[in-house]
């Protein structure tokens, strides 16, 4: 046995929203990150609390309301349907802003923690040197925090992937639009045929197990940061 189209349908679709909800990941955590790193305001707490809420709700407790906030009666839904947009719930659109929201804590406190790494120096130096902040930060944050941007990107992307709760509430188990790996693992299982659900299990294991592989071994290398 092998896999089928609708596997490969749904491993396909998976990468395409691994890769676009990492991308999205590191343009928005990036600067969250930052300044949670860099700020002494009173709201740290409270921003830092709201980012890394995802780590301990149920998936299906995130869905639900994102479903209820995206749908054609919450504010978000109401939004998209004026503007032309339709509903977010139940499309690839909608699967993206639910990844990016689960998964948001996995890029941003990697990329903090290798923020506040680099410490004040490397800033203040920069900074007798005549750099404005936006300079210090591109030509000095940045590539001093690599290693936590690897990190990042790996958590997100693998994260992502690994999605089950949050995709099956807010997109379905539409194929070709929203069936996902995880969710194309579900349907033989749910239907006890467990000898169709090895070949992508397998695959996810194989992956998850590749995934931990590369992040230890770029900590290792770089124990400093990260």
């Amino acid at each position: 046995m092998s896999l089928s189209a609708t596997d490969l349908s749904a491993i396909w679709l998976t990468l395409q929203l691994a890769s676009l909800t990492t991308v999205l990941l590191l343009l928005i955590g990036t600067p969250v990150a930052w300044w949670l790193a860099r700020t002494r305001s009173r709201m740290k707490g409270l921003i830092g609390a709201v980012v890394a809420l995802p780590l301990v709700l149920p998936p299906t407790v995130i869905g639900f309301y994102l479903l209820v906030t995206m749908g054609p009666h919450g504010p978000v839904g109401q939004l998209t349907m004026a503007m032309g947009l339709g509903t977010l719930p139940f499309t690839f659109a909608g699967l993206v802003v639910g990844s990016v929201i689960y998964s948001l804590p996995f890029v941003v406190q990697p990329l903090q923690n290798a923020f506040e790494a680099i410490g004040d120096r490397p800033l203040e130096v920069a900074a007798t040197l005549r750099a404005g902040p936006w300079d210090r930060f591109f030509t000095v944050a940045l590539p001093l925090a690599r290693p936590g941007f690897v990190t990042a990107s790996i958590l997100g992307f693998a994260h992502t992937v690994g999605e089950f709760g949050v995709v099956l509430m807010l997109g379905g188990n539409i194929p070709g639009r929203t069936r996902t790996v995880s969710v194309q693992i579900f349907d033989p299982v749910e239907a006890m045929e467990y000898a169709e659900a090895h070949w992508l299990a397998g695959g996810m294991l194989l992956f998850s197990f590749v995934v931990l592989l590369a992040l230890y071994s770029s900590r290792r290398m770089r124990p400093g940061l990260g």
